[in-house]
């Protein structure tokens, strides 16, 4: 696991700003790897990181990658989608 403390926006609404789902807004849980104790890279078979996987062509492929939910729906974002990202009210 890379990352030992939760991330920043754990449990808070954000407007994500860039990739494929610029203009979101998302529920942030916390980083993929403390929510699953692996990469996204080593799910073989989740739902979850074969849709980041498509999704996430032109993002680098590293561990900053954040689970949250849309609505009630879990999804896979990379770190930099969130950059400047606004609270959501």
């Amino acid at each position: 696991m890379s990352h030992a403390t939760a991330h920043p926006l754990a449990d808070q609404k954000v407007v994500l700003e860039r990739g494929p789902y610029a203009g979101r807004e998302i529920v942030i849980e916390d980083w993929w790897d403390r929510v699953a104790g692996r990469s996204w890279m080593d799910c073989d078979g989740n739902p979850v990181c074969l849709k980041y996987a498509v999704m996430s062509v032109g993002a680098p492929i590293d561990n900053e990658v954040i689970y949250g939910k849309f609505g009630g729906f879990g999804e896979l974002v990379h770190a930099t989608w969130l950059a400047d990202c606004a609270v959501a009210a």
